[in-house]
């Protein structure tokens, strides 16, 4: 038989692309705000990420990526189920918490479809890992210098910084996977988490520099209900000595421990000369805080970019899926706050990255509402793998081939749970939309409503619940809220379990 010119080529690109499913390279962060990425351009130009934001240059920036749950375990139990957390098990951080690792989760179905699959980095998720071929994580939240790490079920004791050491055992997986299968690699950094402690190279990487204050930096709450005034995770009450670095980490060797003090302890002595007091006092905590926070992500911006260029080098780039993303958002002085857990948007929101060559559009941007919640299911569909119906997310694959689904979400559900500690953050859930959403606050005896305009008040400083001007909007909500937690089967009373239990206290907190 005669084949047509072209036609040849035509088929072996098909072939190829049949026979050659996307190999996924999955880049997680810990409390990455997407303030703190300079591809999102935020107002106070906080950090230069150049590698991070290639994947952004190269791919589809997300703009309304939001979590069902804004805390970091139970986010990374989303990632991997597509599921909410009162379906997969894991509502809250507390110490007893142990991941389900027998249900469905990704991963192991892209294993059965003969994915080689490789987790290596922060877990915490309280059982060990399962559907993967090799796995090398940290135990609990893992230390940031000289961190024990298990592999495979087996202690290992590492030396150095440990973003440095995740990319290390990651790209030497890479080199020695293989390279007949297509490849899962989740690398799952600690930083930036608290207590935020820096590569001892970066520590002097800004050159003191003065970090703009964010407008909401004195936050008295006016306007909003209890839940926000009796909370305990602001940058004036909450940081301890050890995250405003007056005392040094434990696990630092004495090599390393004389350059921390080299750069700490003079500037330590001149803070404790100075002796600010009251606002002076929290802008000075403020200022070491964000010095602390970027430098740790200057390491996860520098290890983003020892991967793409592994991949480049390796001829891998133009048929693997990069994703960045986070597992949930940040506070970096927003209403006085560090941390997470609540449905405002510097919690509720999560960067999220994507990359694949020959399928998104570079330098796009997305501001449909999408979640976490969507990961495994949009990697399941890129790999030609069945989702089950389980899953309560949806694919991103459309979206990431230009083509939204007319009935994409257009609303979507947020609940919280874990009380009273650490942070006394009441359990709270609601509905979001592009403009608005809808907060009840339950669970304490003090139940009640909050009504955020996000057009009028972007920065969620005024409940406008019960003004007679939002009356059909509030009901319009009230109605969607039902309707989702119907669907979604949220629980109409919370195990008192699911709000964890945990000692409240951190460590002596700085004056």
């Amino acid at each position: 038989m005669k084949i047509l010119p072209g036609l040849s080529t035509f088929l072996l690109a098909v072939t190829a692309s049949v026979a050659a499913p996307p190999n996924i390279v999955f880049i997680f962060s810990d409390d990455h705000a997407y303030q703190a990425i300079s591809a999102y351009g935020d107002a106070r130009k906080l950090l230069a990420t150049p590698n991070i934001d290639r994947i952004a240059k190269a791919g589809m920036r997300f703009d309304r990526c939001v979590v069902p749950n804004s805390i970091c375990g139970p986010a990374r139990a989303t990632v991997l189920t597509g599921k909410y957390s009162h379906l997969n098990g894991y509502p809250n951080n507390a110490g007893n918490a142990r991941f389900d690792g027998t249900q469905v989760t990704f991963p192991k179905l892209l294993q059965k479809a003969g994915y080689q699959t490789a987790m290596i980095g922060k877990w915490h998720l309280g059982s060990d890992p399962t559907g993967f071929d090799f796995w090398q994580v940290l135990p609990g939240q893992g230390a940031y210098y000289n961190p024990p790490m298990t592999r495979n079920g087996q202690p290992v004791q590492n030396s150095g910084y440990v973003t440095d050491i995740i990319t290390d055992v990651s790209l030497d997986w890479l080199q020695r996977r293989n390279k007949t299968k297509p490849f899962l690699l989740m690398c799952q950094h600690k930083a930036p988490h608290r207590e935020w402690e820096p590569a001892l190279r970066h520590l002097d990487a800004d050159g003191d520099r003065h970090y703009a204050e964010p407008p909401t930096l004195f936050d008295d709450y006016a306007g909003r209900g209890l839940a926000e005034h009796d909370q305990d995770m602001t940058i004036e009450q909450t940081m301890t000595e050890a995250d405003l670095k007056l005392k040094p980490p434990p696990r630092l060797t004495p090599e390393q421990r004389k350059a921390w003090d080299a750069y700490y302890e003079p500037r330590n002595a001149a803070f404790r000369a100075a002796n600010p007091q009251g606002r002076d006092l929290t802008r000075w905590k403020y200022q070491r805080y964000l010095h602390d926070y970027l430098a740790t992500l200057r390491s996860v911006d520098e290890s983003v970019g020892r991967v793409l260029d592994y991949l480049e080098r390796e001829g891998l780039a133009e048929n693997t899926i990069v994703v960045y993303a986070s597992d949930q958002g940040f506070y970096l002085g927003e209403h006085g706050w560090f941390d997470k857990r609540w449905i405002f948007e510097e919690s509720l929101r999560t960067p999220l990255l994507v990359r694949w060559p020959g399928v998104t559009k570079p330098g796009s941007a997305n501001r449909d509402l999408v979640s976490n919640l969507d990961f495994a299911e949009t990697f399941l569909e890129a790999a030609g793998v069945p989702v089950p119906a389980e899953m309560q997310g949806r694919s991103l694959v459309p979206i990431l081939r230009g083509k939204r689904p007319a009935d994409w979400r257009t609303s979507f559900y947020y609940q919280y749970y874990e009380y009273p500690a650490p942070h006394r953050v009441r359990p709270h859930y609601g509905v979001v939309t592009d403009r608005y959403k809808l907060v009840r606050f339950y669970g304490t005896g003090e139940d009640y409503w909050e009504l955020f305009d996000l057009e009028k008040d972007p920065h969620e400083l005024r409940s406008v619940h019960g003004e007679a001007a939002y009356t059909a909007t509030q009901g319009e909500l009230e109605k969607e809220l039902t309707r989702l937690r119907r669907e979604l089967k949220a629980p109409e009373n919370v195990p008192p379990a699911w709000f964890g239990t945990r000692p409240a206290g951190r460590g002596k907190q700085a004056k």
